[in-house]
């Protein structure tokens, strides 16, 4: 018997790929993966082959959901120090941010790993065959997405200039960022070599070779040894409880699920049903920028630079269980959501960063610059010992509902990540909203929440600062739905292969 599958990706061409794959008997982790491959392909400066990740998954027997940590490690086992390889470039995106590029700014990348092993233990369909639709995108060129475009507009310069091959493909002859059809050499043949070598070309032969040693000799610190270390981590999803729902998220050594875990446990009820025209209350939103700005004022000041942030984190989870809100108070991504008629759901977070702004010699892969997200690196650019994971902001999520409905969701947006999360959620299981319009339902967010200069941001229009959720939910009658956030290029497939 065929299985129908729902997908909610960041475009048009990511969703034809999960199309694609379901079409050909793949499953929700089999459209998932061919989806994200393609957003590594056509969402420039958002993600790419050289990108960390995470896969958390639901079983469709639905036994305890699963993490699968492919984000980044810190590198350095062959080049213990920088050679002139980083500088800083201060941009106003994201409401203003310095970011560190250049060659030293690259991390050992994991999300293709990652990508690979949830494939081995869920999959259905061969590996070769999920990159295809990648390859044919690379192959045939895309135009720039609109969250790419947005992203450019601040840093077509000053940090996708520097590097030729760079600058050769995202601009014009005029140096203005292109409308045209971008083709990117050397990257088709690159997916080539992953669909038929599998995903550790990334990280032991010619290719991973290739990265590195382009790498070092520009003055960074990635090293074959680096990228041959790497293994993909696999944990029990961080679990948390909302009515009758079980969701997992994302747990440490990242801190985006814990975020989303203690959100989720402080919503009190909010927003309450039923909502008055679909919208939150002033008494609803209150209450998010309240549960908000303890967690996120607890991030900044209790994990970011805890020494065992695992055990930081279960101390903080267990004082918000036990005290509530009181205990508590004194980035550039793309998500794919997928889940189907068995009952298996999928969401894939992954991320470059902000991009280093180096295409690796002969390879076409934009690489990351994870080492110098210093909103994630609290002990410097160089600060972890080799082969230590960073922090992420990322949190994909899944949810079991008592009945057997499942249901995943994600969302780019650096530190709005988990607020659009657990917005979402909030909506669709406290409000009573559908699931497409809890996804749109304006947000709020609080900007560096603690600090003498925190501020309010409240969404009075559609805006890409506020994320991309991307969501997809099974009933247990087999019924699909899908729902992609208007703020970006989203896009939704309901795939019924049939018998």
């Amino acid at each position: 018997m065929s299985t129908d599958v729902a997908i909610a990706a960041p475009s048009e061409a990511a969703a034809d790929a999960g199309e694609q794959i379901a079409l050909a008997g793949g499953n929700a982790v089999d459209a998932a993966i061919a989806a994200v491959l393609v957003t590594m392909v056509n969402e420039v400066g958002l993600v790419s082959l050289s990108s960390g990740g995470f896969v958390t998954v639901q079983p469709a027997d639905g036994s305890a959901p699963v993490t699968v940590d492919g984000w980044m490690d810190m590198p350095g086992r062959e080049a213990p120090a920088l050679r002139g390889g980083t500088w800083d470039v201060d941009t106003a995106y994201g409401g203003g941010v310095t970011i560190t590029v250049g060659p030293g700014s690259v991390a050992a990348h994991g999300s293709v790993a990652a990508l690979g092993e949830a494939h081995a233990r869920w999959g259905a369909l061969p590996w070769a065959e999920l990159v295809q639709p990648a390859i044919a995108v690379a192959r045939s060129g895309f135009r720039l997405s609109a969250a790419s475009r947005y992203y450019l507009e601040y840093v077509h310069e000053s940090i996708f200039g520097w590097d030729p091959a760079s600058r050769s493909v995202v601009h014009d002859l005029e140096g203005e960022i292109t409308t045209e059809a971008v083709v990117v050499p050397d990257l088709a043949a690159t997916l080539e070599v992953i669909a038929a070598e599998g995903p550790r070309a990334m990280h032991e032969g010619d290719l991973a070779r290739a990265i590195s040693a382009d790498v070092l000799a520009r003055g960074g610190l990635l090293g074959a040894a680096d990228l041959a270390a790497y293994r993909p981590v696999v944990r029990p999803s961080l679990v948390s409880r909302l009515g009758d729902w079980t969701f997992g998220t994302n747990p440490p050594p990242a801190i985006g699920g814990v975020c989303v875990a203690a959100m989720l446990a402080l919503l009190d009820g909010h927003p309450r049903a039923p909502l008055v025209d679909l919208r939150w209350g002033e008494g609803d939103v209150e209450h998010m920028v309240r549960v908000q700005r303890a967690v996120l004022a607890a991030r900044l000041d209790r994990l970011e630079g805890a020494d065992d942030l695992a055990a930081e984190a279960s101390l903080l989870l267990g004082q918000v269980e036990s005290g509530g809100i009181a205990a508590l108070e004194s980035g550039s991504t793309a998500h794919v959501s997928t889940a189907d008629s068995d009952g298996l759901a999928c969401a894939v977070t992954v991320s470059s960063g902000y991009s280093s702004g180096m295409v690796a010699a002969g390879t076409g892969v934009w690489l990351n610059n994870c080492l110098g997200e210093q909103e994630l690196n609290p002990r410097g650019l160089h600060g972890l010992p080799p082969g230590t994971r960073l922090l992420s902001n990322m949190a994909p999520t899944v949810g079991r509902h008592a009945d057997g409905t499942t249901l995943a969701i994600g969302s780019p947006g650096a530190d709005r990540i988990t607020t659009a999360i657990v917005q979402a959620v909030a909506g669709f299981v406290n409000g009573g909203l559908g699931l497409q319009a809890a996804v749109n339902h304006p947000r709020v967010h609080v900007h560096r929440a603690g600090r003498p200069a925190e501020e309010v941001k409240v969404e009075t229009e559609p805006s890409m600062y506020f994320g991309g959720v991307a969501a997809t939910l099974r009933r247990p009658d087999g019924h699909l739905v899908a729902a992609a956030d208007p703020r970006r290029d989203g896009a939704v497939r309901l795939v019924r292969p049939g018998p």
